[in-house]
């Protein structure tokens, strides 16, 4: 009886041997016979994978340009007068601008500024950008931290050209630009502050911001001296070309150029209008379409 009962113990463990067997081939059959699935089942891990490290990389690009949007601070107003976007910044500010750059005193004017910790834009006319001397200045005020503004290609007055003309007017000027500091101009000023319906959608579509200016007097014959000039845009009063008023109120946007009697009188400018309270406001902070 005991042998019986040891044979169909035998019997039983040979079958239970025989069907794990059979199990371990089924399961590697269909591994064999179904290799598109493993496959898939990879790539939909390495898919995953790459899913998140463009969720990432799309969470930082938005957080920079949070980051950017958060740092503005002020916009320019129809009259181009700079004021503050939210309450508690300073309004008692004027901005600094520089056009016809650069033509033969920009960069001193720039390392004038730099000494005072005072920025400004500086508007650039393309005819002054054919050498290449006269681009190694831009790119030397550009590196010193200044902002880079359009200012046409000839100086030219827009509505006596016409619509291509208007269009390559300023679209060169901002090649230009991209050519020599890697960026495109934000800003535009058109000749004489006459813009055009054309040169205004020009500029939309080169994402710049149109900016005019409050006042200015250096290109007025009694102002081509550089105490008279310091007077007048500090007191913001220009008696003798018939402005015996003060224009110079907070968010006023000054005009100045690259010229000999300018350069002279810029430092007593900015030294003066900040001895009035006012603070030069950094062109970096306003914001702009981009």
């Amino acid at each position: 009886m005991r042998k019986v009962g040891i044979i169909i113990a035998l019997i039983i463990a040979i079958l239970l041997a025989g069907c794990a067997n059979e199990n371990d081939e089924n399961n590697q059959s269909t591994k064999e016979e179904n290799p598109k699935a493993v496959k898939e089942t990879g790539s939909q891990v390495e898919h995953n994978s790459q899913n998140t490290e463009d969720k990432q990389e799309n969470a930082q690009v938005n957080k920079k340009k949070v980051t950017e949007q958060d740092d503005s601070k002020y916009t320019v107003a129809e009259n181009a007068t700079i004021v503050p976007i939210n309450k508690g910044i300073n309004k008692k500010v004027v901005l600094l601008t520089i056009d016809d750059v650069p033509d033969k005193y920009a960069l001193d004017m720039a390392k004038t500024l730099k000494q005072l910790d005072a920025n400004a834009i500086f508007f650039v006319n393309g005819h002054f950008l054919e050498t290449k001397e006269q681009r190694d200045v831009l790119k030397q005020i550009h590196d010193m931290g200044f902002v880079i503004g359009n200012h046409t290609y000839s100086h030219a007055k827009l509505p006596d050209l016409a619509v291509q003309e208007q269009t390559e007017e300023i679209v060169k000027v901002s090649d230009q630009i991209e050519e020599i500091i890697g960026e495109r101009p934000k800003f535009f000023r058109a000749p004489h502050g006459m813009n055009t319906d054309h040169s205004k959608q020009v500029a939309k579509e080169e994402d710049m911001i149109i900016m005019n200016w409050t006042y200015g007097y250096d290109y007025f014959a009694p102002y081509q001296d550089a105490k008279k000039l310091t007077k007048a845009m500090v007191s913001g009063e220009g008696p003798e070309v018939e402005v015996p008023y003060s224009l110079l109120k907070p968010g006023a946007n000054l005009l100045m150029h690259d010229r000999e009697w300018t350069n002279q009188a810029l430092k007593d400018i900015v030294t003066g209008l900040r001895e009035k309270g006012y603070e030069m406001v950094d062109p970096h902070t306003i914001k702009t379409l981009n």
